[in-house]
Order: structure tokens, then C-alpha cells, then sequence
């Protein structure tokens, strides 16, 4: 992934670089807030590290632009000093998550594990023209329970409405984010083992969640198809 650091200390905007490379990502680092916004103005990257003590604007005040707001790219605030308040605050301004730090390279792996699906998604979007949307797989309708495991949050129980190879639409209480990332684990009716397949939420509506599977594997793709075909 693209990674955009805005990182002021000048020896953790080093370790950002280092640990980003390290992880296969391509990084760019920049000193300030207002530098970013200068960077966003030619380019969007998959992701953004943003420290929220900063030289000029903080990073709550870059958080808080329209602009910023309105890109969908994910923000993960870091910051050694931060108060609990200022990382709820990050948070509720729409950060995808707040580390401390210093930051292990272990948990900026996983942070930016669940980042990367949405990425994928967004950068094949763009590329085709419009925003991917799987609609058009054929759906079987299909009610097995669906183990949610969302970045971040506690998992929670849904149960299935119906499934395609692209995807699986839920119905359940909890509430969610489209474009969030998750691991759902759920067993169809075939006398095979649990299936656990990353997935992006896409789409809220009132016939539920659906989430549009990230990169299953031929395994997977296969065995969804056969499960298709026996329920349409």
C-alpha cells in the first residue's frame, strides 16, 4: 500500500519508514499537516499514520477538515502523549484506530492488515470507473450463523441471509461501519469444515449487511460456487 507518514520527529518518521518498507509498503513521509494536505492534492494514498502533536495544524484539526472527512482514506492517529480523551476524540472524528507509541512493528502489521482490503477495494474501483459493486453474482438464499470479527471491536454474532462467490449478506443487531474490514467465519450445509474469509462491509441496507469477500482463495471461490449452484 501507499502509506502517507506525517510524523515531525524526525527519528520516528525514520522507524515509520524503515518498519513500512520492512512490511512491503511504499512510503512517504512528510513533517507537518499542512504538507499532507499539499501531498493529498495531487495523490490519495491507501493510508494515512498521522501524529496528532504537531508543528501548525494538529492532527485533530487535520482530522477534522471536509476534505480529509470526505476522501475515505483510513487515518490511524498515533501519538506518545496523548490524553484518553484526545484518542476518543481522534476516534470519533473517524480514525480507524489510535496506537501509542512507540509503535511495534507486530501491531502496525496488524493495523494496517485490516487497512489493506479496503484499499484493494477502492484502488479496483477507481480503475474500472465506479465503485466495485458484486450484485450481479448469482445469490442462493442461505441462514447459517456468522461469526463477525471486526478490527478493533468485540466479535459479535449475525446470521446469514444469502451468499454468492463474491460475498455474504447478513442481518444482526450490531452496528457497523461500511468499509470496514473483518474476518467472518461461518459453516454452510455442505459437510465441509468452518469457512473463515476476510471480508469489507460495502453496503448497509434494510435487507441487512453485505460484505463482499477479500481475495478468497481458489479453494474457497470453488467451494462457493458449488454451494451457489446446489441452493439457487
Amino acid at each position: 500500500m501507499r502509506v502517507l507518514v506525517v510524523e515531525d520527529e524526525p527519528d520516528v518518521g525514520d522507524v515509520f519508514i524503515d518498519y513500512l518498507l520492512e512490511l512491503g509498503h511504499q512510503p512517504l513521509l512528510v513533517r507537518s499537516a499542512e504538507a499532507a494536505l499539499g501531498t493529498l492534492a495531487s495523490e490519495l494514498p491507501d493510508a494515512i499514520l498521522l501524529d496528532i502533536n504537531l508543528p501548525g495544524m494538529s492532527g485533530l484539526d487535520f482530522l477534522q477538515l471536509a476534505p480529509i472527512r470526505e476522501s475515505g482514506v483510513p487515518i490511524v492517529a498515533v501519538s506518545g502523549v496523548a490524553t484518553e480523551s484526545q484518542a476518543r476524540e481522534c476516534l470519533r472524528l473517524g480514525a480507524v484506530d489510535f496506537v501509542g507509541k512507540p509503535l511495534p512493528l507486530a501491531r502496525l502489521q496488524e493495523v494496517l492488515g485490516y487497512i489493506e482490503p479496503q484499499a484493494l477495494e477502492r484502488r479496483l474501483g477507481a480503475k474500472e470507473g465506479e465503485p466495485r459493486d458484486r450484485r450481479h453474482y448469482l445469490r442462493a438464499p442461505l441462514s447459517v450463523p456468522v461469526r463477525v470479527a471486526d478490527y478493533g471491536r468485540p466479535q459479535w454474532e449475525a446470521t446469514s441471509v444469502d451468499v454468492s462467490v463474491g460475498g455474504i449478506r447478513v442481518s444482526a443487531r450490531a452496528a457497523a461501519r461500511a468499509g470496514n474490514a473483518a474476518w467472518l467465519s461461518f459453516t454452510p450445509p455442505d459437510g465441509g469444515a468452518t469457512m473463515t474469509i476476510m471480508a469489507q462491509l460495502v453496503r448497509l441496507d434494510l435487507a441487512g449487511y453485505a460484505f463482499s469477500f477479500v481475495k478468497p482463495t481458489p479453494e474457497e471461490t470453488a467451494r462457493l460456487r458449488l454451494l451457489v449452484e446446489r441452493f439457487v
